[in-house]
């Protein structure tokens, strides 16, 4: 353990733990705004486009930590205009006009180092692409701190600004917010971000260190508190992490930390809790069984219809093999759902009611392709058949309501009807009777039907003429016309 923390002897130890707690920390929460607005090739772009800032303060004012800021932070903002000036203004892709502008600022960059190079003075353009954060100054570290401290203040005061400009921009508008000010805004604290950070990581790992924490947070948690909380964790705890091995092993600390947070992402991506490929696989796997299980319900009450369920009937059906099968039906078992008495199947109450229940989804959602969608017959079996699955008694209730609770599927079959009528049906009114709508109806949808047709609770109306599948109804001088099966379900007060 000594040979880890060996290197916090030194000032330049302390120095490097502190700045990378500062870098990790702030290029944490600001990369959760530039991953959320797919800004991520920006702050690539920026990285590079920095370096023709980086020549001129140096032939300006020499290697001092505030004449190379400021030429780089310069450079930044003027990548940053043009980027967004071509996108806005000329015929030029989003990704393309950022390939232009970074690439056009780097290369001039280069050729400045190679003539600076030249006359003699020395510009390092290692430490610049993957930084040297053993190297960092006292002037560097105040200098981080700084940054980040304003940064992070930014993000708090500025924060339902940028919320809403990243999610909702449209909105933000008629808000008053200006979503460009905001937008050059952000690119100013990203510029900051980035020239900072350049010393400690270096260009090219710095949009690591912005992209990877964030996109980490971003499996863990929908909520953008949470995540700038958990990005700005992550970062720093990549950044300490990587200095401490990348001093262990004897290696670049830069490159170390940026390995640190991609291996927290990794774990993300397979761990995380609703997000992670295996809570998908599991997932997935626990929705099958549920849908075979289901399928089997469903076939053991149509068997039992025509008394002939068995495991052999229902394998002949489902083209299950029998051991899974025989698992499946154990786990019904235990649910209450299914009895099985020497070598016989059969369905509980509970089970019969379950697998009524999705009888009934399937022939109401085949009745709904058909008259709402107008779909035929032939071409709505397989939709249904996935539909019962998923759909809540809530919406089907609405799409019985909606179709005016019909009896009968497209292809002829009885739609099993839930066991609740109206204490006096409208149905069963006579011609020239007078009644109101009662307000307590078998459920919310009809009602808003009813609101629809308009009737209204506690409005007269009288019974004109009654038809085999149709009424007609006076309310205020006006006919309405009611199916005989909706006015089934309709309670009245007479």
């Amino acid at each position: 353990m000594e040979g880890f923390f060996e290197i916090f002897a030194y000032d330049f130890g302390i120095r490097a733990l502190q700045a990378s707690v500062l870098v990790g920390l702030m290029c944490g929460v600001l990369g959760c705004f530039i991953v959320l607005r797919n800004m991520s090739l920006i702050g690539d772009a920026l990285a590079h486009a920095v370096l023709p800032g980086v020549v001129v303060g140096f032939v300006v004012a020499g290697a001092g930590v505030m004449a190379i800021f400021t030429g780089a932070v310069v450079a930044g903002l003027i990548t940053a205009f043009f980027i967004t000036w071509i996108q806005h203004n000329a015929k030029t892709k989003n990704d393309a006009a950022i390939g232009i502008v970074f690439t056009a600022m780097f290369s001039i960059g280069v050729m400045g180092i190679s003539k600076v190079a030249k006359t003699g003075a020395h510009l390092d353009l290692d430490h610049f692409l993957f930084g040297n954060v053993l190297g960092l100054s006292d002037e560097d570290l105040y200098l981080t701190f700084f940054i980040t401290l304003y940064v992070l203040v930014s993000v708090v005061v500025f924060y339902r600004y940028l919320f809403a400009t990243t999610f909702q921009p449209v909105i933000a508008e008629t808000m008053g917010i200006s979503v460009k000010t905001v937008h050059y805004f952000l690119m100013l604290l990203l510029a900051f971000a980035v020239v900072v950070s350049l010393r400690a990581v270096g260009v090219i790992l710095v949009v690591a260190m912005l992209i990877t924490p964030a996109s980490t947070a971003l499996l863990l948690t929908d909520r953008l508190k949470w995540m700038l909380v958990i990005s700005g964790f992550l970062g720093m705890l990549a950044a300490v992490l990587g200095l401490i091995f990348s001093n262990y092993y004897n290696t670049t600390p830069g490159p170390a930390m940026v390995i640190v947070a991609t291996f927290f992402y990794l774990l993300a991506v397979f761990f995380s809790p609703k997000k992670g490929l295996l809570f998908n696989y599991f997932h997935k796997r626990k929705t099958r069984i549920r849908v075979e299980s289901e399928d089997i319900l469903k076939q053991s009450y149509r068997l039992t219809l025509k008394g002939n369920l068995s495991i052999s009937s229902l394998k002949a059906r489902l083209g299950m093999s029998e051991s899974y099968l025989k698992r499946l039906t154990k786990s019904l078992r235990k649910k209450g759902w299914m009895e099985f008495n020497k070598n016989h199947l059969k369905l509980t109450k509970n089970g019969e009611n379950e697998a009524i229940r999705l009888v009934r989804a399937h022939r109401l959602w085949e009745t709904y392709l058909v008259e709402e969608l107008g779909l035929s017959s032939e071409q709505i079996h397989e939709e249904a058949e996935k539909y019962e699955h998923i759909l809540t008694e809530d919406i089907l209730d609405e799409v019985e309501t909606k179709l005016h609770f019909p009896v009968l599927d497209p292809h002829g079959s009885p739609i099993p009807q839930k066991e609740r009528n109206p204490e006096f049906p409208l149905a069963n009114l006579n011609q020239k009777e007078i009644a109101q709508i009662a307000e307590d109806q078998i459920n919310d949808y009809l009602l808003s039907t009813l609101w629809k047709l308009g009737l209204y609770p506690e409005q007269d109306f009288q019974v004109l003429d009654k038809q085999e599948n149709l009424l007609l109804l006076m309310v205020e001088e006006e006919t309405i016309a009611i199916p005989t099966s909706l006015a089934r379900k309709v309670n009245v007060i007479q």
